[in-house]
């Protein structure tokens, strides 16, 4: 039987965003930050956002961190649990850090975070 991967959805508003952050279950890597919280009401589409914020850098380097992510994101939280919502902040290293770390950290803290759905 073959199961179906679920849908991506993008957060954009910043009651999303600050609903994300107020559950206080964050994982911090190298290369960036993710922070965890629980959907409000539950879809079984997982809800993903991104932010950058002028510490990051100029324009030009806030949007190459965001595009980085955004990538780990789509190859990765398709194997996350639909249960919760998920946040990406950028850190300054974001746009330089090597991408196969920035992946091995995702999987691992989504492994610690109990929400690795994969296996």
């Amino acid at each position: 039987m073959l199961t179906s991967k679920p849908k991506l959805q993008i957060l954009r508003k910043r009651a999303e965003f600050l609903a994300v952050a107020a559950s206080g279950k964050k994982w911090v890597a190298p290369g960036f930050i993710l922070q965890i919280g629980a959907q409000h009401p539950p879809t079984p589409t997982i809800h993903y956002g991104l932010t950058a914020s002028r510490k990051v850098g100029n324009a030009v380097i806030r949007n190459r961190a965001r595009r980085r992510m955004r990538a780990l994101a789509q190859e990765i939280l398709i194997n996350a649990s639909t249960e919760h919502d998920y946040v990406f902040v950028a850190r300054p290293t974001t746009k330089d850090f090597d991408f196969n770390a920035m992946r091995q950290d995702l999987i691992k803290g989504m492994k610690r975070m109990k929400v690795w759905a994969a296996d």
